[in-house]
């Protein structure tokens, strides 16, 4: 049975969470987080502690063995943007676009 893990409005656009997303979609846990201890981007930090959140769901709810535990699905969405204007010259403005998104891990057992 999945169990799945959801860090919400983290202050990243989501296609640069898709990037260090798509290293670890379908390894074994360990292995993704050993592969994310050495990508340089703050992405994996956040990615890497919503992958333990999921394995400690799955150890602690639906009592599975976290070396049996495969990623399944890895998946951000967008959340709310953050809407702000700077002046510019001449008396008009430009938008400045925060975005963030909600980063999602389902992970299940093996086999």
């Amino acid at each position: 049975m999945p169990v799945k893990a959801i860090h919400r409005n983290f202050g990243m656009s989501p296609q640069k969470v898709r990037r260090v997303l798509g290293l670890v979609r379908g390894k074994r846990v360990d292995i993704a987080l050993a592969a994310l201890q050495y990508v340089p981007s703050p992405s994996a930090k956040a990615v890497s502690k919503v992958i333990r959140s999921a394995v400690a769901n799955a150890e602690n709810n639906r009592f599975m063995t976290p070396e049996s535990l495969k990623v399944v699905e890895a998946f951000a969405d967008d959340a709310p943007r953050l809407k702000r204007f700077r002046p510019q010259s001449r008396g008009r403005i430009s938008p400045i676009i925060r975005r963030s998104c909600h980063i999602t891990i389902v992970v299940d057992q093996e086999g």
